[in-house]
């Protein structure tokens, strides 16, 4: 695929085709950047929502085969060296003990470190295609204040959902009390925002508030659900967008246009992040109904427990009506998770979120293959084949 052709995807990130095979229409569910919101050209409500739904981003031929490398080999020293720079801000801008003992927590570097790598690998390629050599001081920077904003959303999230276990080790909520944890996610995100004026560049300044404004909406949109059933999968689509993906999209961006990529190129690193965070969210939503808590590092099926209809739910209600009334209900009822998580497995749900989540990294890895090639890029390949694949 041709790097215009990549970036003629620019305007609508995605096109669902479901094939409604009681009526033998089509429907297109679309994306709309600009207003960070799927919509559909239906003019009539559906029989059939989520299911059948295959994903045909483009009409070009498979990806080719391509020789990748092993990304976290590659920035090995550089990852080592992000968390450490977290640590010493955080450090250097309190002389409150606790508080940087609550801040630092998750800063181990025994989380999955997706954020700091797909920026670190995106400045390495688009450095390399601009014909600039090596990673600036201010990408670095953008590394670490992507995890920075991603941690600060995990305590959040840990508090709001009352979670005991976190990557394998109790959460940080469990360890210290919920207000002062809080005030630690707050404080983490103050920090960063500090690294960010720091930097001096208005463009990147908007770039990442538009993750915090879209990380607080999606959190809203995961309280609520749509009763309206055509309605829940865009929803659903729009919440982990604001999520998981907004975070890796304009991280990406940013670390393009430190490169002084031009635009074009900058929204190419957009649209890769966007792709692979929605993938890792699909992923991740499967995996909570097939890992084991020890692979996970958090409990199973907790989205049920937490009222949540994930993508395999959504996919599963096609097939098993009865799911519907739960939905609504946010499987309160005596016996609900256990039954949807019954239904979801009888169902072809696992199946049909692994085959977006793939579509999703496939279109992810066309886009990194119209940069020019280097150690960078393939690890930006690998990396889509590693979010694919993964098991927790």
């Amino acid at each position: 695929m041709s790097f215009k052709q990549s970036c003629a995807l620019s305007r609508f990130c995605f096109v669902c085709f479901a094939d409604l095979c009681k009526t033998g229409r089509k429907y297109q569910m679309r994306y709309n950047q600009s207003t960070s919101l799927w919509t559909d050209n239906r003019t009539s409500p559906a029989t059939h929502g989520p299911s059948y739904i295959t994903c045909r981003f483009s009409s070009f031929s498979a990806m080719p085969d391509c020789e990748t490398t092993n990304p976290y080999t590659l920035l090995e020293d550089d990852l080592k060296t992000c968390y450490s720079d977290i640590r010493h801000e955080l450090r250097k801008n309190t002389q409150l003990d606790e508080l940087f003992r609550i801040a630092s927590y998750y800063f181990d570097g025994q989380g999955k470190a997706l954020r700091p790598t797909v920026v670190l690998l995106m400045a390495g390629a688009i450095n390399f295609h601009t014909n600039n050599e090596g990673l600036q001081y201010s990408q670095r920077r953008v590394a670490a204040i992507s995890e920075m904003i991603h941690s600060a959303s995990l305590i959040h999230d840990d508090v709001i959902d009352t979670a005991d276990i976190r990557r394998g080790k109790p959460s940080a909520n469990a360890l210290w009390n919920p207000r002062q944890v809080t005030m630690a996610g707050d404080f983490i995100l103050a920090v960063s925002s500090m690294m960010i004026a720091r930097l001096k560049n208005d463009d990147i300044t908007l770039i990442l508030s538009k993750v915090v404004t879209d990380l607080i909406q999606g959190e809203l949109m995961q309280l609520g659900t749509r009763e309206t059933e055509n309605e829940r999968f865009a929803h659903y689509l729009n919440k982990t967008y604001r999520k998981t993906a907004s975070l890796l999209a304009n991280s990406a961006k940013a670390a393009a246009v430190l490169g002084q990529a031009d635009g074009e190129t900058a929204e190419l690193a957009f649209q890769y992040g966007r792709d692979l965070g929605i993938a890792f969210q699909l992923i991740d939503d499967l995996l909570d109904f097939v890992s084991s808590s020890d692979a996970l590092g958090k409990p199973t099926a907790a989205d049920l427990k937490l009222g949540l209809a994930t993508a395999p739910v959504l996919f599963a209600s096609e097939e098993f009506p009865e799911l519907n009334a739960m939905i609504v209900r946010r499987f309160k009822e005596s016996g609900d998770v256990d039954r949807a998580f019954e239904l979801v497995h009888s169902s072809q749900g696992l199946q049909q979120t692994r085959f977006l989540a793939k579509k999703h990294c496939d279109e992810a890895a066309r886009l990194a293959l119209s940069i020019r090639e280097s150690p960078y890029q393939r690890g930006l390949v690998a990396v889509t084949n590693m979010v694919a694949k993964r098991l927790k």
